[in-house]
């Protein structure tokens, strides 16, 4: 397929950011097809695997430059013109990985940006940890995708590192493809929720 291209001619270039630390995470399996669907729709894609990344717990007293690879994130988080954030469901939100990865990024890495959201539980519809990562990329003025992937029962979904549902794989698929389709939507105003992101 021919690259899809923002406005100025660049290849649109999505990232993912993999919220688990588990070796056989099922978020991290989703995000890869989510990306192959965006690499199929022309996309330069990016998996962000937190694992690789030395990010020590969020302090704001420590400058980004001296948090271990914070900076480094950050960077390849901001050069994304769409991200997919991919989590497991812990005590009804998203994971402690991937809030420290989200601390350490601001306006500057997601305002304007479009965000794709993803989630996966052991149990029931993974329904809360979505809420609570559509909010916080509301808090920092991004414009998040409708279209979400809750994957429930997360050890029957998969097999052989496949999705076994069709429903769940054209879910996840459609996910890939909406963040190339509006990598480059215009932005909303800022946010009311934005607007008072002002830390503490």
């Amino acid at each position: 397929m021919t690259p899809t291209s923002d406005p100025d001619g660049r290849q649109v270039r999505v990232v993912a950011v993999a919220g688990s630390l588990r070796d056989g995470s099922y978020s991290r399996l989703a995000l890869e097809r989510a990306l192959a669907a965006a690499a199929a729709a022309g996309a330069e894609t990016e998996l962000l695997d937190l694992r690789e990344w030395e990010l020590p717990p969020f302090d704001p007293d420590v400058d980004r430059t001296d948090a271990g690879e914070a900076e480094a994130f950050a960077a390849r988080v901001r050069a994304a013109d769409a991200i997919l954030l991919g989590t497991p469901t812990y005590h009804g939100s998203y994971s402690s990985p991937l809030k420290t990865a989200l601390d350490y990024c601001g306006f500057e890495e997601f305002e304007d940006r479009t965000v794709g959201l993803l989630a996966v539980a052991g149990g029931a519809f993974p329904v809360t940890a979505l809420e609570h990562l559509r909010s916080t990329c509301r808090a920092l003025s991004a414009w998040v995708i409708p279209h979400q992937v809750a994957i429930p029962s997360a050890r029957t979904a998969f097999e052989d590192g496949t999705l076994v549902d069709p429903d769940l794989e054209k879910r996840v698929v459609t996910l890939g493809r909406r963040a190339v389709a509006y990598a480059n939507i215009e932005g909303d105003p800022r946010s009311f929720e934005g607007d008072q992101n002002v830390g503490a």
